[in-house]
């Protein structure tokens, strides 16, 4: 078993959260920019929309393949390695001549940017059990705020250099993380010492003998769902009527998401010392409130406003605490918890997307408001089905 002495300063925390935040929003830097890549190419904005979609699913394939690898690599060089791949792949989408070339370009930034997915566990290695998750959380923050703040800077960067200057930037972004993790990061050499085939076949392993594991997963699959089909279609909605927004005034509405993401580090802290479900059943419920104010005052910028605030501390109250489940489960496989975790919630990210402009295009943002409500109500259905059944196993679970 691997050793879980504290040996996470509180520079190193902060230096992770940074590094989290800057590379995850790679991932998310597209979204603002649908319009303006719709324009580029001469193609539907709901075409144009796929190259969301085609992030989401790389960065499923990228956690299905490569976090695995984090339980039998040396941590810090697989994460310098992928960094690098990041880069070159953000270059390729900055240079992309056509919109199947920039869709190629999407799905390995996708796969190449799940360095935060690598980080985590090795700072849950790193912490003493007895903050595991205050470090989570407060990790989650920066990766939290990342994701929203990209949406930001995507829209002004792509107002001001247009679409193709933001992937150049993002490139940059990238290499200068590489830089400064390659000279902060610890070594970080795990316990597991078989082949990449028996690695992978032990996730299948997980999954059939970890409930938690299994119900955490597909609760938070079903709010990823809710959450990239909100941000996915929000840009519609703001570039049309009765808006008429730019993509610089669309990325701005990133500003009050991040404002949620400062709760993290609380969440976490309160799954170290209360049954995470608690934290999750209240996010399910807020989740499901916020697409009802998002449909009442869909025309009001005040109560979009709102509405993404309560989404955001939502999803952080669902995913820091069932995060914070499946990492205690086995301390030497969380790399490969995080994988099963982690790839099933970003498969519901991607379909997320796909469902939210399948509706848009039929009924609009009323079926994305109703589409919204009815995941959030699947998840509370799992939650309330799977309570029985997981709280006489809490000792695994927290």
């Amino acid at each position: 078993m691997e050793s879980s002495g504290d040996k996470l300063s509180k520079g190193l925390i902060a230096l992770m959260a940074v590094c989290t935040g800057l590379i995850v929003a790679n991932i998310y830097y597209c979204q603002p920019l649908i319009v303006l890549i719709s324009k580029s190419f001469g193609v539907a904005e709901s075409e144009a929309g796929r190259v969301a979609f085609f992030t989401q699913a790389g960065y499923a394939l990228g956690l299905l393949f490569f976090v695995p690898l984090g339980d039998k690599l040396e941590r810090k060089g697989q994460i310098l390695w992928m960094t690098g791949c990041a880069v070159l792949s953000l270059s390729f989408a900055a240079v992309a001549p056509s919109l199947w070339s920039l869709e190629v370009a999407c799905l390995l930034i996708g796969a190449t940017s799940v360095i935060p997915q690598l980080i985590l566990p090795m700072a849950a290695h790193l912490a003493s059990p007895a903050r595991t998750g205050k470090v989570i959380g407060s990790i989650m923050s920066g990766l939290l705020i990342g994701i929203l703040l990209s949406r930001t800077l995507s829209g002004l960067v792509g107002a001001w250099l247009g679409w193709r200057g933001m992937f150049w930037v993002a490139a940059g972004l990238s290499f200068i993380m590489l830089v400064v993790m390659r000279r902060a990061f610890p070594v970080s050499v795990p316990a597991f010492t078989g082949s990449y085939g028996s690695l992978m076949r032990s996730l299948g392993t997980l999954v059939r003998e970890q409930p938690v594991l299994r119900e955490a997963a597909s609760i938070n699959a079903l709010g990823f769902a809710t959450f990239g089909m909100f941000w996915t279609t929000m840009v519609l909605h703001l570039s049309g009527t009765p808006f008429h927004f730019k993509s610089d005034l669309i990325g701005l509405f990133g500003l009050a998401a991040a404002a949620g993401a400062l709760a993290a580090p609380l969440v976490g802290g309160s799954a170290d010392k209360r049954n995470p479900r608690i934290a999750i059943g209240y996010g399910l419920g807020l989740l499901f409130f916020s697409f009802i104010l998002l449909y009442i005052f869909r025309g009001s910028v005040v109560g979009i406003i709102a509405g993404i605030i309560l989404l955001d501390l939502a999803m952080q109250c669902v995913h820091v605490s069932n995060q914070s489940r499946v990492y205690a489960l086995i301390l030497g496989a969380r790399n490969r918890l995080n994988t099963v975790y982690m790839t099933v919630s970003f498969v519901g990210t991607s379909l997320g997307s796909f469902i939210g402009l399948y509706v848009w295009e039929r009924a609009g943002w009323t079926g994305v408001c109703v589409a919204g409500m009815v995941l959030a109500s699947l998840a509370f259905i799992i939650f309330s089905a799977t309570y029985r059944k997981t709280k006489n196993v809490k000792s695994l679970a927290v």
